[in-house]
């Protein structure tokens, strides 16, 4: 049986058509590192930055030094992959080591760290397992105020691309505790999802709404003596904590003490804060310090003036007059005057709600935060293929 054997016809190379394929690529694998993924400002941030994040460009991973909580579970209910180095059971340099070889196996390209402690001990493991980028953001005002605190704080910085701190505040101080550093220091504020919160304007009553963690730093005493003062100007005056936190039972026992148990009621963690919020005339902070404050700025979302301590990052976030009003912090008779005062401006505050809210939209919202990270990734990730040194970025908002 014969075969027959056929040869390809001549052509022309050059007439054929051109496919062009076009590679996407690589998202980069960014993992968050904070001490725990327990109820707070800062865990809140981290799973909006699961819900919000460009998952065309970036795959997140999570990981807590210690402890998990709610946050890690809403984390996980995204899709995301959360771990623990469950660092109190372990010890920190076995911690260090697991942590290392974790990255190393997750492949990761940038370790975002939170706060000073994750960042000494991220950065470590970072060097360990080849992480080429390392961010850090200190979402407080500065980087704590122990020689310790500062000792890491400028040893990680040694090897890291950048810090951020969420205020201008924290940033001038950061940059206070390591001048070396400073160049490559800059600031983004904190955001939150405008959308889940309905604008609702103050309600019409006296009753004034905080929401914090019950804890030193927060200063609720300083707050219960400046409305015991306040109390006999305007009688009528109502307040709400929403909250819990190691300092419970000594602020009720200051409650009963300063005669205030039909005055001011602590509900305790809530889950409907945003619907807590409508139903109030006014915001109240008294802390110590802060860096932004979710709280403050989802109060001004709802459309309430607030009355607040001038420290940290609220006076960025307050427009003195025309969104609420400052205090001095640590000081009853300062809070005393603007609880009195807040009372006596009932008139303005739809005008101040209006504005806190505008202010809000156009200058803490959650995208624009996380677009602000993502686009500070892509010039250090560039810097690093570069073999370049950092420079200094200063993020416009």
């Amino acid at each position: 049986m014969a075969t027959t054997i056929l040869s390809p016809p001549d052509v022309d190379a050059r007439t054929l058509p051109v496919t062009e394929v076009r590679m996407e690529p690589a998202r980069k694998r960014v993992c968050h590192l904070s001490m725990t993924l327990q109820t707070g400002g800062l865990e809140r941030l981290l799973v909006e930055f699961g819900r919000h994040h460009d998952c065309g460009r970036y795959e997140l991973q999570f990981v807590a030094l210690d402890l998990l909580g709610p946050p890690a579970d809403e984390l996980r209910d995204l899709g995301f992959e959360v771990e623990t180095m469950r660092f109190s059971a372990i010890g920190k340099w076995t911690m260090l080591r697991r942590l290392a070889h974790w990255l190393r196996r997750e492949r990761i390209d940038i370790l975002h760290t939170h706060n000073t402690y994750p960042h000494f001990y991220g950065t470590l493991a970072a060097r360990l397992a080849g992480v080429p980028v390392v961010v850090n953001t200190q979402h407080g005002r500065g980087c704590g105020s122990g020689w310790k605190d500062r000792c890491q704080f400028r040893l990680a910085n040694r090897v890291s691309q950048r810090v951020v701190g969420v205020s201008e505040d924290a940033r001038t101080l950061c940059q206070a505790q390591d001048p070396r550093s400073a160049r490559r220091m800059t600031r983004i504020w904190n955001g939150i999802d405008v959308g889940r919160f309905a604008f609702h304007g103050p309600a019409d009553t006296l009753t004034a709404i905080s929401v914090a963690r019950l804890n030193p730093v927060k200063d609720f005493p300083t707050l219960l003596h400046g409305v015991a003062l306040a109390h006999p100007q305007v009688p009528e005056f109502r307040l709400q904590i929403v909250g819990d936190g190691p300092e419970r039972p000594r602020l009720e026992a200051l409650r009963e003490k300063l005669g205030l148990d039909e005055v001011v009621t602590f509900l305790g963690e809530r889950a409907d804060v945003p619907e807590l919020l409508s139903r109030a005339g006014f915001f109240v902070s008294s802390s110590k310090t802060e860096g932004i404050s979710l709280t403050l700025l989802e109060a001004m979302a709802v459309g309430l003036p607030v009355l607040t301590t001038s420290v940290g990052g609220n006076p960025e976030i307050v427009v003195e007059g025309e969104t609420g009003r400052l205090v001095e912090p640590l000081n009853p008779d300062a809070i005393a005057a603007g609880v009195v005062t807040m009372c006596r401006e009932r008139p303005r505050w739809e005008e101040m709600g209006r504005a806190g809210r505008d202010r809000v939209e156009q200058h803490f919202e959650i995208g624009r935060m996380i677009r602000n990270y993502e686009a500070l990734y892509e010039e250090v990730v560039a810097e690093a293929g570069r073999g370049a040194l950092p420079t200094d970025m200063n993020l416009q908002q």
